[in-house]
């Protein structure tokens, strides 16, 4: 069982794009918004038209690129060490655990979901930008306390863990809390991954790539070859679809893999794949839907 999961929804128009393709046309059937960026207006919109949507807050902490960056919503006077030099948020996951406090984290965080919930939108889940939540013990905790509190159900993984571990992403994890931290949000009433598949940034592509049937063959070939990894259980798939403009160069040379993304997700070859080998799609809606059943 696996959710097919879009990050950065609202960080600029074409993610707003990759969002709404991928899932209006492909097999793509979630996505989370990063509330301080400046196209979440457009991603909002997007949403009263489609209220089922599966979308939840990518919480964020971090403004990585040079020439296109964000605040916080909490605002520079209520967390400080938040903000860099230039008045927006740190560049680096480091740089977030070196100079702000765990209470300015949950301020921020919440404010975040304050500003969702101010637009009408109650999100499905909380996931981290960057990972910047599993940074430190101390912000995990925050994160943690939050998705409890509000009985909105966070992006951790609980499980075996096979995927996650095996990617970059899972050297934010210790394995011997993660059972421990899975039981906690299940007896708080809230689902729990089994596992992460956080690789399909990582994947390489060819500069001598001549079209976009040829780019959607190599993303679709890549996406099988790591789905053969998964095992069973609940995965979360984190990928990142946009359709790149001329703009976004300007914002990010990852435009290609981004790209790759969304023609993947629209790719005939992939959703027989998941066909002819029974994969269930589901999402953090249905999930928690479920968990709400049992007792």
């Amino acid at each position: 069982m696996i959710i097919l999961h879009v990050d950065d929804a609202g960080m600029s128009f074409d993610s707003n794009e990759g969002v709404a393709q991928s899932m209006n046309n492909g097999v793509a059937n979630s996505t989370s918004i990063m509330m301080p960026c400046g196209w979440v207006p457009g991603m909002f919109a997007y949403l009263k038209k489609h209220r089922e949507t599966d979308a939840g807050l990518h919480l964020t902490l971090t403004s990585e690129w040079a020439s296109y960056r964000w605040g916080p919503l909490a605002g520079k006077a209520a967390v400080p060490g938040l903000v860099d030099k230039e008045g927006a948020m740190w560049k680096s996951v480091q740089e977030v655990v070196m100079h702000a406090s765990a209470d300015e984290v949950y301020k921020e965080i919440k404010s975040q979901l304050d500003r969702s919930r101010t637009a009408g939108w109650e999100p499905t889940h909380f996931d981290s930008h960057m990972g910047t939540l599993f940074g430190s013990e101390s912000f995990l905790r925050k994160y943690l306390q939050l998705g409890m509190e509000e009985k909105i159900p966070v992006m951790f993984p609980g499980g075996h863990n096979t995927m996650i571990m095996k990617s970059e992403a899972g050297t934010f994890l210790k394995r011997e809390q993660t059972d421990m931290i899975g039981k906690m949000l299940w007896d708080a009433g809230l689902p729990v991954l089994d596992d992460l598949h956080n690789v399909s940034y990582g994947f390489d592509y060819p500069k001598t790539i001549q079209n976009d049937n040829e780019l959607q063959s190599i993303a679709a070939s890549h996406y099988l070859r790591s789905f053969k990894e998964l095992q069973p259980g609940i995965t979360m798939v984190i990928m990142h679809c946009t359709a790149p403009t001329e703009v976004f160069d300007k914002i990010s040379g990852s435009g290609i893999t981004r790209k790759a993304d969304l023609l993947a997700m629209q790719s005939p070859a992939l959703k027989k794949y998941l066909e002819d080998n029974k994969i269930i799609l589901t999402t953090w809606r249905e999930l928690k839907a479920r968990r709400d059943k049992i007792k």
